[in-house]
C-alpha cells in the first residue's frame, strides 16, 4: 500500500473523536482525549501538541520533561503523554536536523503550529489539515536539514511511501548500487538502519488502512507477515497498538461507529 498521495480518515464513537491524515511531508494523529503511550523508540520526529493541556516525556532513568508543546528526536526512548486532546505529528528522520533530546514548545510555538496546519487551538482537526505548512512550521522551529545523498533519498522515498514491498536489490539497482552498499549508505547518511525505515513505512500503510476492515486486513495489505508482527511494531514504534488507534465498537462490526473516511487531505509545497 503506498503513502505517497495524501489520505486520511475520520472515525467517531460517543466523546471519541480520533483523526489521521498522512502525506509526503508529514503524517498526523490525532485524539479528542488525554492519553499516554508506553516506553517506545520510534524512528522519526513527533511534535506533541496538546490542545489546551501539556505534554509529559519520561526518558529511562531521567526526571520527566514537561511543556506545553514538545519535539521528539528519532530514536529516543521515552514514555510520553498528552494531558488533553492532542495531535501528534510525525516527520521523516531526514526531515529535520539531528537533536540529541527533545525540544520544549511554548504556548506562541504551539499556537503557531496549529495555526499552520488549520487548526485552532480550542478544535480538534478534520483530515483538511496543511500537512506541508505543518512540516514548513516544524522546520522554522527545528531547523533545516542537511540533504541526502540523492540515492539515500531515492532508497528512503521507496521504502518508506511509495512502496514498502519494493525488494531491496531492486531499489539498489535503481541507484546503480548493490544491497549491502545501499544499506551502509542509509545508515551513514540517515542514522537508521533501513529495515527499520521500511518498518516504519509499513505501519504508518498498515494505520492507513485500519478503517477498511480488521486489524488483519491492514497488516497483509500493508506487508507485515501477519496481525501479531503489526502489533509488535506498533508498540515498539509508537507505544500504542492498533487495536488502541480506533474505538471499540469499530473492532467488532458496530454500525454506530463507522469510520468516515476521507481521501485527500490538503498539502501544499514546501522549499
Amino acid at each position: 500500500m503506498m503513502i505517497g498521495s495524501p489520505q486520511g480518515w475520520e472515525l467517531e464513537q460517543n466523546d471519541r473523536r480520533i483523526v489521521f491524515a498522512a502525506g509526503t511531508k508529514a503524517t498526523m494523529f490525532a485524539e479528542s482525549r488525554p492519553f499516554r503511550v508506553s516506553q517506545h523508540l520510534l524512528p522519526a520526529w513527533k511534535a506533541v501538541l496538546p490542545i489546551g493541556g501539556h505534554a509529559e516525556l519520561t526518558q529511562p532513568g531521567r526526571h520527566m520533561t514537561a511543556a506545553l508543546g514538545l519535539i521528539v528526536p528519532p530514536q529516543l526512548a521515552h514514555v510520553c503523554a498528552a494531558t488533553s486532546p492532542y495531535i501528534a505529528l510525525f516527520v521523516d528522520s531526514w526531515l529535520l536536523p539531528s537533536r540529541p533530546g527533545p525540544i520544549r514548545l511554548g504556548a506562541s510555538e504551539v499556537r503557531r503550529l496549529l495555526a499552520a496546519l488549520g487548526t485552532a487551538v480550542a478544535d480538534t482537526p478534520s483530515t483538511d489539515v496543511d500537512l506541508a505548512a505543518g512540516y514548513a512550521e516544524l522546520r522554522a522551529v527545528a531547523g533545516s536539514p542537511t540533504p541526502l545523498d540523492p540515492r539515500v533519498a531515492h532508497a528512503v522515498h521507496v521504502c518508506t511511501l511509495r512502496d514498502p514491498d519494493t525488494p531491496l536489490t531492486a531499489v539498489a539497482g535503481e541507484v546503480s548500487l548493490s544491497a549491502p552498499r545501499l544499506r551502509a549508505l542509509v545508515q551513514q547518511d540517515v542514522g537508521i538502519a533501513l529495515a527499520r525505515l521500511r518498518r516504519w513505512g509499513r505501519l504508518r500503510a498498515a494505520i492507513a488502512g485500519l478503517p477498511a476492515g480488521p486489524a488483519s486486513l491492514a497488516a497483509a495489505m500493508a506487508g507485515f507477515a501477519d496481525q501479531a508482527h503489526l502489533t509488535r511494531t506498533a508498540r515498539d514504534f509508537i507505544g500504542r497498538t492498533p487495536a488502541s488507534l480506533r474505538p471499540a465498537k469499530v473492532q467488532t462490526g458496530q454500525r454506530n461507529a463507522e469510520p468516515r473516511p476521507r481521501v485527500g487531505t490538503r498539502e501544499t509545497s514546501t522549499a
